[in-house]
Formats: structure tokens, C-alpha cells, sequence
């Protein structure tokens, strides 16, 4: 894939959320809540100050990230579905048990 956010955007590739609850119901396609959960897969360069300095981005590729529920435009790239949105709509960087 070739594509690179802009300024402060990311691409994320938004991860599914569960198919059961706890107890092993299966969730219908209908009943499932919007996943808030992703990877990120490409970052832009950072967002540009008046003065014209590029602030970094906290946010790196490979990072998992919470985000809001309605944060982001969903984009279909080589028949995948990826969400692209500013680094502000992330919540935070999701530490993985090891």
C-alpha cells in the first residue's frame, strides 16, 4: 500500500470487536457497537505551528490506539477498510499484556 496521511492524520486499521459475549451468545451483525479500537498503519508528518515548526506526533506505526466511537472517515484502500482521523480524535495508546 501507498498512501501517507497529511499533517496530523493517521491511518488505522480498525480491529473487529468480539463475535460472543462472556456467556457465548453470538452478537448478530446488527446488534454490534462501532469498534473504538485500531492499529495504526501510516502517520503523517505532524501538525505545522503558525510560525511554520512541525510539532511530532506521539502516535508511531504498529501502535494500538482507543479512539472515539464516531471519531474519523471510514476508507476503503486495495479492498481493505481503514479509518483515517487526527491525532487529537486518539484517546490513547493501548499497552499489550506480555
Amino acid at each position: 500500500m501507498k498512501f501517507r496521511p497529511l499533517h496530523d492524520r493517521v491511518l488505522i486499521k480498525v480491529l473487529e470487536g468480539e463475535e460472543k459475549t462472556a456467556g457465548g451468545i453470538i452478537i448478530p451483525d446488527t446488534a454490534k457497537e462501532k469498534p473504538q479500537e485500531g492499529e495504526i498503519v501510516a502517520v503523517g508528518s505532524g501538525a505545522r505551528t503558525e510560525d511554520g515548526k512541525i510539532i511530532p506526533m506521539d502516535v508511531k506505526v504498529g501502535d494500538k490506539v482507543l479512539f472515539g466511537k464516531w471519531s474519523g472517515t471510514e476508507v476503503k484502500i486495495d479492498g481493505v477498510e481503514y479509518s483515517i482521523m487526527k491525532e487529537a480524535d486518539i484517546m490513547g495508546i493501548s499497552k499489550s499484556k506480555k
